[in-house]
């Protein structure tokens, strides 16, 4: 069906799909915009169109009815306007309504006047305990001071009515509460000190309960979005966030926070409902719920104007037809509830087989045996006739009617269009069992078997098997489960394995219902078997063979079904794992040169267990990285070897750390010794040896450098003392690193050694 929001000239395919869409609300806003630069005569349609499809968009009626007040077409206005009031309780358009009401009447002197007074009346009648109606209240009051009063009489009735005005709206949570008492109190106190005293003090209580009911109104109401059309369900997060912030503004009303009377506060709920419904229109439950809740209260009647307000906007809606007609049966409207069901099954040919079901029972329950049975040989005829009908026709007489034999009839009728249907023939079985009838139920299965093909038999020859276990003997059991295994066989040429005799065949037969004659990790290891030995012969990937089966026949499922859940582990084909580096590249095996200042081509002699594991291109992180460290970590990152797994032989790493040759940063005392700056030698040259102190490549060797050792001496203490005079920092393993380190200071005494990494070692005790 061509939609009434298409755009004249639609960009792409893409366009069209959304403009296509009935319910697109980017389009309708588009056609809505549209509308505003055209002439009325010529957005007329385009109005229509909109508020067909979106009747409760109160924006839209707003948006008309104004189009039709600026060319003062009084006629339209008024036409718009009855189609539109009741079924949008939206403020704006109310007060668009008064605004053209005191305009038609503002020349009529005081025939006019009265009818603006009604109009008023009737918009707050309605709208009055919308929490935006703070300014109609204010506007309502201002009107009724602004009446002329040519007597004493007729000023004492303008001041009741302004009174009254005022005390409905102060005890009302709306917006602008707090000014409107104000300006209550100036009114009682202009017109007479007294009695303002004592209606002051009456309303004080009213009106405070009525602003802190208020506060909390706001809160559930600035949850909503109130500019939302009303379009169906789909499920978007917005949609159920609105949903959950009308049902907590309903429950919030239902439970009556200002303790009023019962007759306002069913008149705030009927009115919270009403809004609701402007944007929740095609929420089948929301119109279910306020019917149910009139019918709850009392009002039958206004809870069937819902269901037939519901009907007409969701008219497709089973559940809502259901619902209504058992409204209706249960107060007593049999003809009413009957006129229902029949709009259910229409002309009958396209009637579903739930309608027909649903009526039979309904004939059943209301007009007797005969009623439903005449009705039944009528519904078998019908094309969309399904075996459903007939089950539940033949169930409702064997158990509702007491008559065996009509109920086998039925069923036996049934079976001459339903042979193929399994279902129909496992239900046929049960209802033989039910009468003990084990001859009947054999040769049903027989019958069955017969003629169904071997991949729709699953289920009948798995009913058969019970059956036997349960009821038969040993030989027939034994024989049946024979007979499975070669017709299924037949299906499935290549398992050759399910003609022979397994020990889950044991567990079928016996156990009963949970009960298993063994435990649940015997079932899982049985299950594995049974598909390791159904996969062994096929084309299987290895690691799904070593892992385990990911989905067991319908068999083995059914034999674990009643089990409780495994706890056996599945393990990983460790085969396809690879080393972790953080280094590499989604996609890349290559590693970019990062040249480091003080490291000659660092990067390019790593010949870490990660550079020889990976080998690709560094990431830009680990760029960063390399250029943040420092010369000596790079050189020794350098000279570790090459090891393969993850953790390398300890005392090789050592050897390389005490046989390296590392330059460390300079101090301002003094340097430390001697050190190799002309570059870091390959780690093909260093020794894999930890008992070697001397570097093949002609480097340094380890022997104490004695000319120096007081001013090393010195600069250590030196150290030592700063740290010391350093407050303790609030790591936990940093304070045990340092106190750790004072006590073997405190042991040894001045005992001091040179640096591991400048490969220089110094000791002496004094």
């Amino acid at each position: 069906m061509a939609s009434v929001l298409d755009t004249p000239e639609p960009e792409s395919k893409e366009d069209d799909k959304v403009m296509d869409d009935k319910y697109n609300v980017q389009a309708a806003e588009i056609k809505a915009n549209e509308a505003l630069r055209l002439p009325v005569s010529e957005a007329v349609p385009i109005y229509e169109q909109l508020l067909t499809v979106f009747p409760t968009a109160g924006k839209y009626w707003k948006q008309y009815v104004e189009a039709h007040m600026a060319v003062s077409n009084d006629d339209a206005t008024k036409q718009i306007f009855s189609r539109c009031l009741l079924n949008c309780l939206q403020i704006p358009l109310w007060r668009c309504y008064i605004r053209f009401i005191r305009k038609a009447n503002d020349k009529k002197g005081a025939e006019g006047q009265e009818e603006t007074r009604k109009a008023f009346d009737f918009m707050l009648n309605y709208v009055g305990a919308d929490i935006a109606s703070g300014p109609v209240w204010m506007e309502y009051i201002a009107f009724l001071k602004s009446l002329p009063a040519i007597n004493a009489q007729e000023e004492s009735l303008r001041m009741i009515a302004v009174r009254k005005a005022y005390q409905k709206a102060v005890v009302t949570p709306v917006h602008h509460i707090e000014q409107l008492w104000k300006d209550y109190e100036n009114f009682e106190n202009s017109v007479s000190r007294q009695l303002a005293k004592g209606l002051i003090s009456e309303y004080q209580p009213k009106f405070n309960s009525a602003r802190a009911v208020y506060r909390e109104r706001k809160k559930l109401v600035d949850e909503i979005d109130w500019n939302m059309l009303a379009v169906p369900p789909t499920g978007s997060s917005k949609e159920e966030m609105q949903w959950i912030a009308w049902q907590k503004l309903l429950a919030f009303e239902k439970g009556n926070p200002q303790r009023v009377d019962n007759l306002t506060s069913n008149k705030r709920i009927i009115f919270t409902y009403e809004q609701c419904l402007m944007y929740l229109y095609h929420y089948p439950d929301i119109w279910y719920e306020y019917a149910t809740w009139h019918a709850k209260s009392g009002s039958i009647d206004a809870a069937i104007k819902v269901f037939q307000r519901a009907l007409k906007a969701l008219p497709d809606s089973e559940m809502l037809r259901y619902a209504f007609a058992e409204l209706e049966e249960s107060r007593g409207a049999i003809q009413s509830a009957k006129k229902i069901y029949e709009t259910l099954l229409g002309d009958g040919v396209n009637a579903t087989a739930l309608a027909h079901i649903q009526f039979i029972r309904f004939l059943r329950r209301t007009e007797g045996v005969e009623a439903a049975r005449k009705y039944f040989n009528d519904a078998r005829k019908s094309p969309n006739c399904t075996y459903h009908v007939y089950v539940a026709y033949a169930t409702m007489v064997f158990c509702q009617d007491k008559d065996p034999k009509m109920a086998h009839n039925v069923f036996e009728f049934g079976l001459k269009r339903f042979m193929h249907e399994p279902v129909y023939i496992l239900e046929y079985a049960d209802f033989l069992t039910r009468l003990n009838d084990d001859t009947n139920i054999r040769a049903l299965f027989e019958r069955a078997l017969s003629s169904l093909p071997p991949e729709e038999s699953v289920e009948v020859w798995k009913r058969f098997i019970h059956f036997e276990q349960t009821y038969g003997d040993l030989a027939s059991m034994l024989k049946v489960e024979q007979r499975r295994k070669e017709a299924l066989s037949r299906a499935d040429e290549d398992d050759a394995s399910t003609l022979e005799g397994s020990l889950q065949d044991v567990v079928s037969r016996y156990s009963f219902m949970d009960l298993w004659p063994c435990s649940t990790r015997d079932l899982d290891h049985l299950a594995r078997q049974e598909w390791l030995a159904k996969n062994s012969n096929k084309k299987v990937d290895k690691s799904a063979m070593l892992n385990g089966p990911g989905l067991l026949d319908k068999g083995t499922a059914a034999l674990i079904s009643n089990g409780t859940a495994s706890g056996k582990a599945v393990y990983p084909d460790i085969t396809q794992m690879v080393i972790y580096d953080p280094r590499q590249k989604p996609g890349t095996g290559v590693y970019q040169n990062t040249a480091v200042p003080g490291v000659p081509a660092a990067s390019n002699t790593l010949s870490t267990p990660l550079g020889a594991a990976i080998g690709g291109q560094t990431a830009n992180a680990f760029e960063e990285i390399l250029k943040a460290t420092p010369p000596a970590l790079l050189a020794f990152l350098t000279n570790l070897p090459a090891v393969e797994g993850p953790t390398p032989d300890v005392d090789i790493v050592l050897s390389i750390c005490l046989q390296s040759d590392i330059p460390i940063a300079q101090t301002g005392i003094g340097k430390t010794g001697p050190a190799n700056t002309s570059g870091v030698p390959p780690t093909n040259e260093l020794s894999a040896s930890s008992k070697s102190h001397s570097i093949p490549g002609g480097g340094p060797s380890f022997k104490p450098t004695r000319g120096k050792r007081k001013e090393i001496d010195r600069q250590e203490e030196e150290e030592t003392r700063s740290v010391q005079s350093q407050p303790l920092p609030r790591d936990a393993f940093r304070i045990r690193q340092i106190q750790k380190s004072r006590r073997t200071a405190s042991q040894t005494g001045s005992t001091s050694y040179g640096s591991a990494f400048s490969g220089e070692l110094s000791g002496s005790t004094c």
